[in-house]
């Protein structure tokens, strides 16, 4: 069994979807892992992963709508304010996603579907650097 560890940082700016599929194949194929598992994690709690379309970015765009229903910026009723009007909502955002995924590793490539792709979910409103670990194991 063998197990490769990578980190890399990605610069957001703003509230949105960045997508760093490409990032985690690149180290999956220089891992020389050909079968094993994926791990994705992200080192932060306000800004999440999402395994979805890659495609059509009108997907992306309608779960940012229905997310800011559900978390909407500067609500009166959030007390955690000190860090900006969408700080609270932000974290909201992030347990109600997911900080890691797990991907299937098959030929030194990852198995995900022609159109999924995995995405940071930046969920706050500035500019940020995000660390993210990828861990791949296997053989």
């Amino acid at each position: 069994m063998k197990l490769q560890q990578h980190s890399f940082n990605t610069a957001t700016s703003g509230r949105n979807t960045y997508n760093i599929t490409q990032k985690i194949e690149q180290f999956i194929s220089e891992s020389g892992i050909k079968t094993g598992l994926c791990h994705v994690f992200i080192h932060h709690t306000s800004a999440s992963l999402m395994i979805t379309e890659n495609a059509d970015p009108d997907v992306r765009y309608d779960l940012e709508t229905i997310f800011s229903r559900l978390a909407p910026d500067a609500d009166p009723e959030y007390r955690h304010i000190l860090e900006g009007n969408d700080d609270m909502s932000a974290h909201i955002r992030s347990i109600l996603t997911q900080t890691e995924l797990t991907l299937p590793v098959s030929n030194y490539h990852s198995g995900l579907g022609v159109w999924q792709g995995v995405f940071l979910w930046e969920h706050r409103t500035g500019r940020f650097q995000r660390k993210i670990t990828v861990t791949v194991t296997g053989k």
